[in-house]
């Protein structure tokens, strides 16, 4: 593809940029974007229409040809779409040039468009422009990457919340709040002497303060967790010593052949990840390597990944082979996930039992729950679903239809925010600090104005919009 002439170290709003904003590839149809006040001189030198006259109409889809300006060759029949400034996805002026999916279609149109007077887009400048052209704040603009990432329907839904303002509209209302405290507390600081009529009532502003901001910021932070699963899908890793069934099992839950089974212990030398979707949320799951005593080289290797993905687990899944008694590396497995969330899964059960529940819970004491499995079952895999569901992800699930559901950088900032407020809480109860319970105010406002992109910060919008795709 064409490659940027420089490198970005200013977003100049006076640019007029172009992108192709599809998959390049053999397809349907690829989208070329230009955005900026040239754009709609960029068509008029390289479109040409078949019925209507130019100037185009804004928001009007219209059917022509690309043509070359040096030849007047047609490099392809489009569809080209003109949107006038404000009313545009960057509030600037937009055209799209809807062509034919190919390397060789897209690349030369986009050769054209830069000839033209256009320069190639830094990934997520389209969207970095409609955010400094406050079409959407920064709390939105982060919402465009995961809505474009989304991988179910449910974290589709919680980044369209997002999207369409609920999380922004939240915080706005927490900071009008505090700001009206912090004029309240300085007013009454600076001019005790005029307002001895009216004094501040300090009990009123930690009401406020408790009911307004501090009880709902609090309630989103508890369930970032949960929001969290609904953005990013939940992590299943399975365990167990070789042979246990786990490739079995990864299959089942999968309903295909992603795993090789074969009667013979150690085949899964390496960690085997895919996902699926589980009530609407995505649920991925790793397959490890089972761990043994005197594992040869190779399956050394695979084991210590198998600890590292037990790190980044939501929850174990461990395996017991319920048809041959329990062994020391059972208990080498136990060692390895006893400090996790896990689930015990006794399997085989379609054989003669050689281990029992209550064997199994005397020798690795804890309160993880216990389950009976046989991975040749579609039953008891359809339970083993169905139980995931319920005790994993039923609550992110409904909260999923109340709560707004931050990403880990507004989870911080709402962290700090929170503290800050707490520490002023407590300054106002004091009852003699209004001045640095004042200050402590200023420092919650910034940190809901960062997630907000109130404040202009280079720096961050370079790692926020970095993120995203040339185009987006």
């Amino acid at each position: 593809m064409v490659n940027s002439a420089r490198t970005m170290d200013i977003y100049s709003l006076e640019d007029t940029i172009c992108a192709i904003a599809t998959p390049v590839g053999e397809g349907g149809i690829g989208i070329i974007r230009v955005s900026g006040s040239e754009a709609p001189a960029i068509a008029r030198k390289l479109f040409q229409p078949a019925l209507a006259t130019l100037p185009l109409e804004s928001h009007r889809l219209y059917y022509g040809w690309i043509r070359d300006p040096a030849t007047n060759r047609v490099v392809d029949e489009v569809l080209l779409s003109y949107m006038a400034a404000p009313h545009t996805y960057t509030r600037d002026d937009v055209v799209e040039v809807n062509c034919h999916s190919g390397y060789a279609v897209l690349n030369r149109i986009l050769e054209l468009v830069l000839q033209a007077g256009a320069r190639l887009a830094e990934p997520g400048e389209f969207t970095r422009r409609a955010f400094l052209n406050g079409r959407i704040d920064l709390c939105q603009a982060e919402a465009v990457i995961e809505l474009v990432r989304s991988r179910s329907e449910q974290s589709l839904s919680a980044a369209n919340r997002i999207l369409q303002g609920d999380l922004s509209k939240e915080i706005q209302s927490w900071h009008e709040t505090i700001l009206g405290l912090q004029a309240e507390l300085e007013a009454a600081i600076d001019f005790s002497e005029d307002l001895e009529d009216e004094p501040s009532d300090p009990l009123l502003m930690l009401q406020n303060l408790h009911e307004q901001v501090l009880h709902p910021l609090k309630e989103v932070l508890d369930h970032f967790e949960d929001g969290r699963i609904l953005r990013e899908g939940f992590t299943i890793v399975l365990v167990g010593r070789p042979n246990v069934g786990k490739s079995s099992l990864l299959n089942a839950l999968l309903r295909k052949d992603r795993a090789i089974v074969t009667p013979f212990p150690g085949t899964t030398r390496d960690v085997i990840e895919d996902s699926f979707l589980l009530s609407g949320i995505l649920v991925r799951v790793l397959d490890t390597a089972g761990i043994r005593h005197k594992p040869d080289d190779i399956e050394s290797l695979g084991i210590e990944r198998t600890f590292q993905s037990v790190e980044e687990a939501d929850v174990v899944l461990w395996l017991i082979d319920g048809s041959q008694p329990l062994t020391e590396e059972d208990d080498a497995v136990f060692a390895n996930i006893a400090s996790k969330r896990y689930v015990v899964l006794v399997n085989k059960m379609d054989l003669p039992a050689k281990v029992s529940f209550q064997e199994v819970q005397d020798r690795f004491s804890g309160s993880a729950p216990i389950l009976g499995l046989s991975v040749l079952d579609p039953r008891r895999i359809r339970s083993l679903r169905d139980f995931l569901t319920e005790t994993f992800l039923r609550n992110p699930l409904e909260m999923g239809h109340s709560l707004i559901t931050p990403n880990l950088r507004q989870k911080e900032c709402l962290e700090r925010a929170f503290h800050a407020l707490f520490r002023a809480r407590d300054l106002l109860q004091a009852g003699s600090y209004g001045e640095l319970a004042s200050i402590e105010f200023g420092i919650a406002r910034r940190q809901l104005e960062s997630i907000l992109g109130w404040v202009r910060d280079d720096e961050l919008l370079d790692r926020i919009f970095s993120q995203f795709c040339i185009g987006k």
